[in-house]
């Protein structure tokens, strides 16, 4: 099986100056320099994911080897994505986040006023180097 989101060599800043929505844009921007800034790791474009860090895995009943970002940010019509390498329901600071929406391994945000920085800070601390296993 082959993934659909690589990492690839496309410029990440032209990929975010692309963003119509010029909030958007600017929290999109803030929120990757405050993952660069944890994490020390460089941004890179994944499809139209934007994900921070690296590592191979396997699939359930495969031997195939898959590199898959630790920390992903992607800004969608609806709102900005950030997939996190866990199970977000068994996460207890995403009650204190804010006004989010999740679902497995990914946070839903409308803009960044709508969550409080340092809990989302202290997710970021604590998954910036976590790995997914399927």
């Amino acid at each position: 099986m082959v993934l659909k989101t690589i990492e690839t060599k496309k410029s990440v800043t032209e990929f975010v100056n692309s963003i119509s929505d010029e909030s958007k844009k600017k929290d999109t921007k803030a929120i990757i320099s405050l993952i660069k800034k944890i994490t020390g790791k460089q941004p890179k474009l994944w499809g139209t994911i934007i994900g921070f860090g690296k590592y191979k895995y396997n699939r359930k009943n495969s031997k195939e080897e898959l590199e898959w970002f630790n920390i992903g940010v992607a800004p969608r019509k609806a709102n900005i994505s950030i997939y996190l390498t866990c199970y977000l329901e068994n996460e207890p600071l995403i009650k204190k986040l804010g006004k989010i929406k999740s679902g497995k391994g990914c946070l839903y945000i409308n803009k960044l006023d709508d969550i409080d920085l340092n809990i989302f800070k202290k997710l970021i601390i604590k998954y910036k180097n976590h790995k997914w296993y399927s």
